[in-house]
């Protein structure tokens, strides 16, 4: 037998005998174990840190889009049907307020959503360069609007808040947030709000482009709503700040 049959017969036969050894029942190797990928449920959704309580008197709710009418009288009933017309928006109540609330701590939010009305006029200013600052007349723009917020009867406005809140939360999770809480939005925006400096003596502004800004980085760091409360002035920041203490006292559960 020459040496390249001697070789191909070795091959065969270790071929044969690997072949005989995995086919072989008694030889057969063990099943492959598969490692299957461990699959772990997602956590169910926290409840709310601040539930809103049940109605005194629930009452059938239209949709969020066919809301308009009953926010309407509920506003007037609380700020009387003159200061509602001459203050408030008239279309989109629900998602105006949710969508502002939900912006005051960003660095901006939308104008064209706020369920405010724009106060008439422009902002006023004293002194030119770098002696340019925010005039105390600037706060009489705002006055009109705090007092009447000022006056609400914190009670009632939060009667009425859970009487409605489910519209608020509809059109908070129709917003993006499919697992969140208004009302512990709302909280939170409340805290942060509270947190506004309340700068003490006049306000520097520049006007690096067109816009006023304010000269005191930190402040102009500061999100759009905190710079509403500074641009009212220190007299009306002070009054918005009680009558959102008061709020929270009527909301909230979690400590600030």
């Amino acid at each position: 037998m020459t040496p390249v049959r001697v070789v191909v017969l070795v091959v065969v036969v270790a071929v044969a005998a690997a072949a005989a050894w995995y086919f072989w029942p008694q030889s057969a190797p063990p099943p492959l174990t598969i490692n299957e990928p461990r699959v772990v449920a997602a956590p169910a959704p926290q409840g709310p840190l601040n539930p809103v309580p049940e109605a005194a008197q629930p009452q059938p709710l239209p949709t969020v889009k066919d809301s308009d009418p009953l926010l309407k009288d509920t506003a007037a009933s609380l700020i009387g049907a003159d200061a509602f017309a001459r203050y408030l928006q008239p279309d989109e109540i629900v998602h105006r307020i949710v969508a502002t609330i939900d912006n005051l701590p960003r660095a901006t939010y939308a104008a064209r959503l706020n369920p405010v009305k724009t106060p008439p006029g422009l902002m006023a200013t004293a002194g030119q360069g770098d002696a340019l600052v925010l005039a105390p007349a600037n706060g009489e723009r705002y006055a009109p609007y705090v007092r009447v917020f000022a006056a609400l009867d914190s009670d009632k406005l939060v009667a009425a808040y859970v009487r409605l809140y489910p519209l608020f939360q509809k059109a908070y999770v129709d917003q993006g947030y499919p697992n969140g809480y208004f009302n512990d939005r709302l909280v939170e925006v409340i805290d942060h709000l509270l947190e506004a400096p309340e700068p003490k003596g006049p306000v520097k502004l520049v006007v690096p482009h067109v816009l006023y800004e304010y000269a005191d980085p930190e402040l102009q760091g500061m999100s759009g709503g905190q710079k509403l409360l500074v641009r009212m002035g220190p007299a009306n920041e002070e009054k918005v700040k009680a009558k959102l203490r008061e709020i929270r006292e009527r909301i909230a559960r979690a400590k600030p």
